[in-house]
C-alpha cells in the first residue's frame, strides 16, 4: 500500500499516509475479520515501557506513533541525499527534539519507590490443565493461605486470601456441590472455569463465580470462542460483576487479546479484570511469552489491575500501571500465585480506538481509490 502511495501520490504524502495503513491494517486484522489475531502487533513490544502514558496513547497508537516515525525517517533519508537540500528542514527538527525528548524521559524517569500499602483484597490461583475432582480438591488447600516463599513486598501486609481463580476449562462441566461446599465451608468466592450445557451438542465456555455460601453469584461466557477449535458459543451478553470489592469484569483467555470485548467491561464500570486461561503446555515457551504480553499493556491501557490464571503458564498479576507484580512459570502446571490487588477507579478506554477506526477508513478509501483508478486504466477505449 505504500508502495502504491509513492507511485501515485509521492514520497512525502505517501509517508504521511503510512502509520495510517499500518495502524488500520493492524486493527483489522486484530479486530474485525474471521481470523482476528493482535499478539503481532507493534504496541506489545513496549509492555514494559511503564513511562508510556498508555492511556491517552494505546497499544494502536504505539503502533502508529513508531511507524509515523520510521516514515519520517524515510522522508529525511531522501532528502539528505539530494545536493540541492541543504541544513536541516522543519521535519528533521521535529523529529531530532521528539527524540531528544523521548530520551530524556527514559534516562531522567526516576525509579520511583514502591509504595507499602494494604491491598484491597487477595487473590489466588492454580495452574490446572484439564484436572481430574481429585486434583482439584486438593490445589484448592493449598490456596487457603498465603505460604511464606510466595510473599513478596506487597503481600507482607496480608493476612488471607478473599478471592481464589481456576483457569479456563479447569471444570467439563457446571460446578460440582464438592466446590460449593468448600467455598461454604472456608468462607471463599471462587471464580472457575467451565462449560454451561446447551442442548445436547453445545455449550457456553463459561466462568462461574461461587460465593461464600455456596452458590453460583455470576457467570460469564467466553466472548470470542476461538476459530476452528470446539470452544463453545460466543457469549450472548457481557456484564460486570458487582463483587464485595468493587465492579469485576471477567474475560476468558484471548477474550483479553480483543480490544473490543475488553473495552466493554471497561465501559460498564470494571475496576479490575480478571482472566481464567487455557495455555497448554504443548503450545511452548515462546508462544507463551507472547500470549503474556497482552496484560501488562490491557492493564496499563485502563488503569485497573488484571489477575490472570492460565493452566500451564504464565500467570499474571499486574498492577494498574502495566508493572508485573507476581507471576506464575511456564510450564508450571501445579504451580501457584498470590496478587494483592488495590481496586481504584474505573477504567478508561484510551483514545486510540477511535484513531483506529478512523485508520480503517483512510485505508478502505486509498484501495478504493486505487483500485478504481486501475480499472478506468484498464477499460477499453471505443
Amino acid at each position: 500500500l505504500t508502495h502504491l502511495a509513492i507511485v501515485t501520490l509521492g514520497l512525502k504524502r505517501a509517508a504521511f499516509l503510512t502509520p495510517f495503513f499500518w495502524t488500520g491494517l493492524e486493527y483489522f486484522r486484530s479486530e474485525l475479520y474471521y481470523l482476528k489475531f493482535s499478539w503481532l502487533n507493534v504496541g506489545y513490544a513496549f509492555a514494559e515501557w511503564t513511562i508510556i502514558p498508555w492511556q491517552h496513547v494505546g497499544v494502536f497508537g504505539i503502533g502508529f506513533l513508531v511507524v509515523g516515525l520510521a516514515a519520517c525517517f524515510l522522508v529525511i533519508g531522501t532528502q539528505r541525499r539530494d545536493p540541492t537540500k541543504r541544513g536541516f528542514t522543519l521535519l528533521e527538527l521535529l523529529v531530532v527534539i521528539f527524540i531528544i525528548i523521548v530520551l530524556a524521559v527514559v534516562i531522567l524517569q526516576p525509579t520511583g519507590s514502591r509504595k507499602s500499602f494494604k491491598p484491597t483484597f487477595v487473590l489466588a490461583g492454580s495452574q490446572l490443565e484439564f484436572p481430574e475432582e481429585k486434583e482439584i480438591e486438593k490445589s484448592l488447600e493449598h490456596l487457603l493461605v498465603i505460604p511464606d516463599k510466595a510473599r513478596n513486598f506487597w503481600l507482607r501486609r496480608a493476612t488471607n486470601v478473599d478471592l481464589v481463580v481456576l483457569p479456563e476449562y479447569t471444570l467439563q462441566g457446571e460446578p460440582t456441590d464438592a466446590l460449593k461446599d468448600w467455598c461454604r465451608t472456608n468462607q471463599k468466592f471462587l471464580i472457575v472455569g467451565g462449560k454451561q450445557p446447551l442442548g445436547d451438542t453445545n455449550y457456553y465456555n463459561t466462568a462461574f463465580v461461587i460465593s461464600t455460601n455456596g452458590e453460583v453469584v455470576f457467570k460469564q461466557v467466553k466472548s470470542v470462542p476461538i476459530q476452528f477449535f470446539k470452544d463453545g458459543l460466543p457469549a450472548p451478553e457481557q456484564r460486570v460483576w458487582d463483587s464485595p470489592w468493587g465492579k469485576m469484569g471477567i474475560c476468558i483467555c484471548y477474550d483479553l487479546s480483543y480490544t473490543r470485548v475488553t473495552d466493554e467491561l471497561v465501559r460498564q464500570g470494571a475496576q479490575m479484570l480478571i482472566v481464567p486461561t487455557m495455555d497448554v503446555e504443548t503450545w511452548g515457551q515462546h508462544q507463551h511469552e507472547l500470549h503474556a504480553r497482552i496484560a501488562p499493556v490491557r492493564a496499563a491501557e485502563y488503569g485497573i489491575p488484571i489477575f490472570r490464571v492460565a493452566s500451564s503458564g504464565i500467570s499474571q498479576g499486574v498492577e494498574k500501571s502495566g508493572r508485573v507484580q507476581s507471576s506464575a512459570p511456564f510450564p508450571g502446571e501445579g504451580e501457584t500465585i498470590f496478587f494483592g490487588a488495590n481496586i481504584g477507579p474505573r477504567g478508561q478506554v484510551p483514545a486510540d480506538r477511535l484513531l483506529a477506526k478512523l485508520c480503517v477508513f483512510v485505508t478502505g478509501v486509498f484501495v478504493l481509490r486505487t483500485a478504481a483508478g486501475t480499472m478506468r486504466r484498464k477499460k477499453p477505449t471505443t
